[in-house]
């Protein structure tokens, strides 16, 4: 694991993305660096060392899927996010619990594969550039005005020409390899539970199954990208990425258990009918959070070491209605505020990603620019805080359906909009938006 960065630095790189829960990216921060420190510490010192799972409580769209998705993304560890509510207990129709894995190594096996072809990618692009300049070189010969000149001459001519990207749309004619569709057999309700027909009977032939090779036209663009992973695929050894990708899996891997409240029976008293299967999930996730070794299509791995992050609004239910030994799996509890108005202009306005930057690059794109008033972004802000607040609370989802019903007309019109620069100011935020402000008021009247 080479993540090196403090607990204070994890949040700073959190607050340029997520705006306020300082309580809870402090718990996810502390976690990681525990993962850190728990890798430099003695093999027997190290087996005994486990995740503290944190749990999460709080509202939709306040920012818990994002924490454990950035975070995740900080040290690229393999993360996987899945609803609790897609799965049922064994016997049920449907996924079981030990899906998560088998995802989390998919995800794993992707990320150790990427790393490896950037780590390759200058070598194989060499090698693409090389093939494509034997394969222009003929052309060029037969250009005027090349009479004089060698094939050296020529071949670094089209070698640079081919690194400033002028000939991206010249077309091409050679021999592409088919990625041959596997034939496969299901063997559960799982899609990790499957063989493929053709890996096996290649290797009773002696091998892999060879690609079947075509002719084609594309562009040079095209068949760099083409040469490039066909190169890369030849230098990479698979072996040593799946190895890779099961120690990633299991040291530095995070599930994030969504929708955790729904499988907790409500505090009402009444049982219904379902009830019973949501105890049998919670029983089911049990072995996987607790450790254990779960069987994949590359191997096994063991659940002992992984983060677990769980969330849920718990409207209906609260967190002492998960079964005690499930409680007893995620020692930290953190709760996130409700976002305020001051929040929603911060959202607005300051991340990375925030949502105005979005739709001015969006209408940029049709060559208009938006210019947001510091009062047009506060009505904006006022708006959405007061709807979350009389209507359902969708956190930093309701922005969304604000500014998308705020600029209906700009993103309609964009195309054929004559004025090229636009001011949203206060005025415009309330004239746009009365006629939805009134729908709101009104639904409060009605039963």
């Amino acid at each position: 694991m080479e993540n090196i960065l403090t607990p204070k630095q994890i949040v700073a790189e959190l607050d340029r993305y997520i705006i306020g829960q300082h309580e809870a990216k402090v718990a996810v921060a502390i976690a990681l660096r525990n993962r850190y420190r728990r890798s430099k510490l003695s093999e027997d010192m190290r087996e005994e060392i486990t995740p503290k799972n944190i749990i999460m409580k709080g509202p939709t769209g306040v920012g818990k899927t994002e924490i454990a998705r950035r975070l995740a993304k900080v040290v690229r560890a393999p993360f996987v996010k899945v609803e609790a509510t897609k799965f049922t207990e064994v016997g049920y129709v449907g996924r079981d619990v030990e899906s998560i894995i088998r995802d989390l190594v998919e995800v794993a096996i992707r990320l150790v594969k990427d790393e490896k072809f950037k780590e390759v990618r200058p070598k194989a692009t060499e090698i693409a550039e090389n093939k494509l300049v034997e394969i222009l070189l003929p052309v060029r010969k037969n250009g005027s005005g090349t009479e004089d000149k060698s094939d050296e001459v020529l071949k670094e001519e089209l070698r640079s020409e081919l690194r400033a990207g002028h000939l991206d749309s010249l077309t091409v004619e050679m021999e592409i390899r088919q990625q041959p569709k596997p034939m496969q057999i299901q063997l559960g309700g799982n899609p990790g539970d499957s063989i493929n027909l053709g890996n096996i009977f290649g290797q009773m032939m002696g091998g892999m199954p060879k690609q079947p090779v075509k002719r084609r036209k594309i562009t040079v663009k095209q068949a760099m990208e083409n040469i490039i992973a066909s190169e890369s695929e030849r230098m990479v050894d698979q072996d040593s990425i799946v190895q890779e990708a099961l120690v990633r899996a299991e040291q530095d891997g995070v599930v994030f258990l969504d929708e955790i409240d729904k499988i907790a029976a409500n505090n009402t008293g009444m049982h219904e009918g379902h009830d019973v299967s949501r105890e049998g999930v919670q029983r089911d996730i049990l072995p996987i959070v607790e450790g254990s070794t779960v069987q994949t299509k590359y191997g096994a791995i063991r659940t002992d070491f992984i983060l677990f992050i769980a969330a849920g609004a718990f409207h209906m239910a609260r967190m002492e209605d998960l079964i005690p030994e499930l409680q007893g799996r995620f020692p930290i509890r953190v709760e996130l505020d409700n976002l305020t108005k001051d929040d929603f202009v911060k959202i607005l306005t300051e991340p990375d990603n925030a949502v105005l930057k979005q739709y001015k690059e969006l209408l940029k794109v049709d060559g208009v620019t938006l210019d947001f008033t510091p009062d047009a972004i506060e009505e904006i802000a006022q708006i959405s805080f007061e709807q979350n607040e009389t209507s359902e609370n969708l956190g930093a989802r309701r922005l969304h359906a604000v500014i998308e019903a705020l600029l209906k007309d700009v993103l309609y019109e964009a195309d054929d909009n004559v004025t090229n620069f636009i001011v949203i100011d206060k005025d415009y935020v309330v004239e746009h938006l009365s006629s939805t402000l009134k729908e709101s008021n009104l639904r409060k009247y009605i039963i």
